[in-house]
């Protein structure tokens, strides 16, 4: 592990919230922290009737699905009143107003990943709204923090907890690395097919790799583990019809067989490094991070081989 220089090494470019998992994100000028990532990030998630998560990887019609929050909703110490809402719009759909007031209804056996517990119900009318949009019996729930937790990995950050994204409660990506990928491609793509949290600019591409240690606003990140890529950066997400790419040109110089000759292959692909906030775990003031904060790696792996994975 090396000690990195304490100037500047970036600039956060862009912050997106998910607030429902898998539908498009809010691309918004700060973000309040919360113990489980950024404040109202996948906080609800979309379930067929099972109880068991609805992605993009087999529903992508999610990506058409566009979310809104009250832009005070992202202001330190904002409280939701019975008027603030998070309203819902599709292709083809009335818009769906679901209130920011905790419902009282549970939803059992709800189930993401390898995770299965309570969640809150957000009732019929989101439930007929997505089980008309999807074609499929679904209902819209919300993570219950009151009565649930969901335990990130603990063999790579032990005492942290998420809602309902897939694993991590930050994903960090660099400009330079979309930059980088996009020459190599014969159609240019969109940050938003790789869904990360923070955006980053005024770095080497990839160099987000090797970060263990960062500091933004005074804010203590550790970069936990590579982010192996799924199906979802093939989907375009104005459209949500799936190709190749990236994927095809991703596996030619991010694969684990590239990146990690000597380790174990998992035929796996990597971009984006996730993150956890050591400060996320300690009360007192709000902490918030904003558009323009710079970046201070702390400490760094030499090289890409020996990041987690």
């Amino acid at each position: 592990m090396e000690e990195a220089t304490r100037t500047e090494a970036a600039k956060v470019t862009s912050i997106f919230v998910y607030p429902i998992k898998s539908c498009r994100g809010i691309s918004v000028p700060q973000a309040p922290l919360a113990s489980t990532g950024f404040r109202w990030d996948r906080q609800w998630l979309v379930v067929n009737s099972k109880g068991r998560a609805y992605t993009q990887r087999v529903e992508p019609k999610l990506a058409l699905v566009q979310v809104e929050l009250p832009d005070e909703a992202f202001a330190e110490s904002w409280k939701p009143t019975k008027n603030s809402h998070l309203v819902i719009k599709a292709p083809g759909k009335d818009v769906l107003k679901v209130s920011l007031s905790k419902p009282s209804e549970i939803a059992n056996g709800v189930s993401v990943w390898e995770w299965s517990g309570t969640a809150l119900d957000e009732g019929d009318e989101a439930s007929k709204w997505f089980s008309s949009y999807l074609g499929k019996p679904s209902r819209l729930v919300r993570f219950d923090e009151a009565s649930q937790t969901r335990p990130v990995e603990t063999e790579y950050a032990r005492g942290y907890n998420v809602m309902f994204p897939d694993g991590y409660p930050f994903l960090l990506l660099s400009q330079g690395s979309m930059d980088a990928l996009n020459k190599l491609l014969k159609e240019p793509i969109s940050v938003n097919r790789f869904r990360p949290n923070i955006l980053v600019d005024g770095c080497e591409p990839f160099v987000e790799d090797l970060w263990k240690e960062l500091k933004i606003n005074q804010l203590t990140f550790y970069g936990v583990k590579l982010c192996s890529r799924c199906k979802v950066p093939t989907i375009n997400q104005e459209n949500a019809v799936a190709g190749s790419e990236p994927t095809e040109t991703l596996v030619k110089f991010r694969s684990d067989r590239v990146l990690r000759p000597a380790g174990k292959q998992q035929g796996k692909v990597y971009f984006g490094q996730n993150l956890v906030c050591k400060d996320s775990l300690t009360g007192g003031k709000e902490k918030i991070i904003k558009v323009g904060d710079p970046v201070f790696v702390l400490k760094a792996v030499p090289s890409c081989a020996d990041a987690a994975v």
